[in-house]
């Protein structure tokens, strides 16, 4: 058992996150979870984990974005994606943002912890089950949309959640108007009209996914300590 790995799985279906817990304390002593995008920025601030399991699916925060933030709070922590994702375009976003890893969901254990002792080795790890058409993706450099920039992708992600202008503000920390206008700015960038075009643009550039769960906000909540799924800490001989 690797005695020195700090691993932090970030999954919003808890009997995924809790199944993975439990494999992987097979292998590292320290094992936490997360429910949320948010609490992954939370607690890779706080533990600076070595290595960060982060599915893209992840509501209030998808997983490219988290671990565009991530790389940035905590260079050090190594980013292996684990998805269902098996689209080129996630693989290509997926190290822009400053992965290291990407793995699918229906994999072995085996290969997961060989990803996961690879990026931890200074390496890089796709699975042969996209690598081929990763390549060449990233020769054709497709990507996931035009440029929006980092708050305009939130705001984006949580209308297509289906959070209203008050939530949206909520989990921000903006003023209402402000969420707003981040809305209008959106649809103008784009050059969409509704909602229900926004969501569907969302998702079909990944920004959100229909795997994201609809986290509903109390008025006056942050994401910080919601009610869905809280990280719970592992850690053997503690």
């Amino acid at each position: 058992m690797d005695r020195n790995t700090r691993v932090l799985i970030a999954e919003d279906h808890t009997l995924m996150a809790e199944g993975l817990r439990k494999l992987l304390e097979c292998e590292f002593e320290f094992v936490e979870t997360v429910g949320n995008g948010r609490q992954v920025l939370d607690t890779v601030a706080a533990s600076k984990p070595n290595v960060l399991l982060l599915d893209i699916g992840m509501p209030l925060l998808n997983g490219i974005e988290a671990a565009r933030r991530c790389s940035k709070i905590s260079p050090s922590t190594k980013v292996v994606i684990v998805t269902a994702h098996n689209e080129p375009q996630y693989v290509v976003e997926a190290f822009r943002a400053g992965a290291t890893g990407f793995v699918l969901k229906r994999c072995a254990l085996s290969e997961l912890v060989t990803a996961i002792r690879q990026v931890l080795s200074g390496h890089t790890y796709v699975t042969p089950l996209v690598a081929n058409r990763a390549v060449e993706a990233a020769r054709e450099s497709v990507g996931l949309g035009p440029a929006l920039t980092a708050r305009q992708r939130e705001v984006l992600q949580l209308v297509a959640e289906g959070c209203t202008a008050k939530e949206i503000a909520n989990v921000l920390k903006l003023s209402v108007k402000t969420a707003v206008f981040h809305k209008m700015a959106i649809m103008d960038k784009l050059g969409l009209r509704t909602t229900a075009e926004l969501t569907r643009y969302a998702l079909e550039h990944g920004i959100a996914t229909a795997t994201s769960e609809r986290v509903t906000l109390p008025i006056g909540a942050t994401a910080t300590g919601l009610n869905v799924p809280a990280y719970s800490m592992s850690a053997k001989g503690q």
